[in-house]
């Protein structure tokens, strides 16, 4: 067991960059795609994500400071440092539910496979750290590393139906065909925003509100592209940190850069990704007949370049400090996550379809109570970090996280397990029912399917 540990410790230790290549050029040569074809798709796969790694990094590099001396500016002091995704990851990873999660989770993405309960092959395997997260906490607080695995399973479970639900969104709003998105920071914002999209359609003259970023381009030509857009919001968030007028216009450029390399970079790791999903289409059809379309499941960073999910996120940047103030309750100071509020809309954005002024009430509302989340899981995410043997930041007490410490789901599943077992017995019959609904769901659309042809 320890040489199969010290296995995936390896691999996960190679990166998404190095590990992503590896797995598609693997899994296409398994479904029958040449060698050749085979290799190229997987590096291709990886000059992607590197790409998409630095343009990223110079978004993070780049809005962190400003957010910085934003705070600064204003004064801002609350109890709660907000740490960031990869002190989260490392903290989870480092736990004992971390050490086995990722053999784990590829058992069970293979038994949902064979029991037809999913559609996605889950080849994203760094980002299990996000279900061994919701784990390590639940293990904290029920004082079991048993329950906590299991908890870490039945997160996957639940992410991985949502994938499937919205993989169809996937594919039409945002451009990825063949693939889904079974992430667990960025698929449990996709139920909250299908109940706020009901629920404005409920209220007449708010439902026919639609900012649409095509036809805001078609309205404002040149002024209504992400370039011009990226540019104009990153400029105001310089301006509100209080830049002199060239660091303005510099955090205004890279900005609009973002809006635009990002798009190009994840468009590069579709070319890769194509010959891959043909290939499991093709040999899904010859092989299974009752498994419908199959999915591919990535990180969800291959759909952050959609320019709403974008032109919001850089909106709702200064709104969240902003909201973190004057919201009663509310103990974090956020700071190191703000780059990540794009990884928040990548769903939202099908949801919605495409429309801004939803997207902005949905971002409203979830960072809101995200900030209430976080505030509530910092004690437990703390002595997690304690127990990782993570170096405190200086002069702080406890910390927290946007990703995964706002997480809903993880909230949900580890203050259930305060009633003991009938809390993960709850949280067990959610994911099993809704795995077998999926499964009826599967089977439907697979009959279906046949009798089309």
């Amino acid at each position: 067991m320890s040489y199969i540990l010290s296995f995936f410790n390896f691999i996960q230790g190679l990166g998404p960059t190095v590990m992503m290549p590896i797995i598609i050029c693997i899994f296409g040569i398994i479904l029958g795609t040449e060698k050749g074809k085979a290799l190229r798709a997987g590096l291709t796969v990886g000059i992607g994500f590197i790409g998409l790694n630095l343009v990223i990094g110079a978004l993070s590099s780049n809005l962190g400071p400003a957010v910085e001396q934003m705070i600064e500016r204003f004064g801002l002091s609350l109890s709660v440092i907000d740490v960031g995704w990869p002190a989260a990851a490392a903290i989870a990873f480092a736990s004992t539910v971390g050490m086995v999660i990722i053999p784990v989770c590829l058992l069970v993405n293979i038994v949902m496979l064979l029991t037809n309960t999913t559609q996605t092959v889950d080849v994203d395997i760094w980002d299990y750290w996000h279900f061994a997260f919701t784990g390590a906490l639940v293990a904290i607080l029920t004082g079991s590393q048993a329950i906590g695995l299991v908890a870490a399973v039945l997160n996957m479970v639940i992410i991985m139906v949502i994938g499937d639900y919205t993989a169809p969104g996937v594919e039409k709003t945002l451009g990825l065909p063949g693939v889904s998105l079974p992430h667990g920071f960025t698929g449990a914002y996709a139920p909250i925003a299908i109940v706020i999209n009901k629920i404005i359609d409920l209220i007449p003259g708010v439902r026919d509100i639609d900012i649409n970023m095509e036809k805001a381009q078609e309205r404002f030509g040149v002024f209504g592209e992400p370039i011009i857009i990226g540019t104009a919001l990153g400029s105001i968030i310089a301006i509100v940190a209080g830049y002199g007028f060239g660091d303005v216009l510099r955090l205004g450029i890279t900005m609009g850069g973002v809006l635009v390399l990002i798009p190009k970079m994840a468009s590069l790791l579709m070319e890769g990704l194509l010959p891959i999903s043909d290939a499991a289409s093709s040999f899904i059809n010859k092989r299974f007949s009752n498994r419908g379309k199959m999915y591919i499941g990535l990180d969800s960073a291959v759909g952050v370049g959609h320019p709403l999910t974008l032109s919001v996120s850089l909106i709702l940047v200064p709104l969240t400090v902003f909201m973190a103030v004057i919201l009663p309750g509310n103990k974090v100071l956020p700071f190191a996550d703000l780059a990540v509020i794009p990884w928040m809309f990548v769903l939202i954005t099908p949801v919605v379809n495409g429309n801004g002024f939803r997207a902005l009430i949905n971002g409203i509302v979830v960072l809101a109570t995200g900030l209430l989340i976080s505030t509530n899981l910092a004690p437990l995410m703390t002595t997690a970090a304690i127990n990782a043997n993570y170096t405190m930041p200086s002069g702080s007490t406890q910390i927290s996280s946007i990703c995964d410490g706002a997480n809903p789901l993880t909230w949900a599943i580890v203050r259930l397990n305060d009633f003991g077992w009938i809390g993960m017995g709850i949280v067990a019959v959610v994911a099993v029912s809704l795995a077998l609904i999926n499964r009826r769901r599967i089977i439907k659309e697979a009959a279906e399917l046949k009798q089309a042809e």
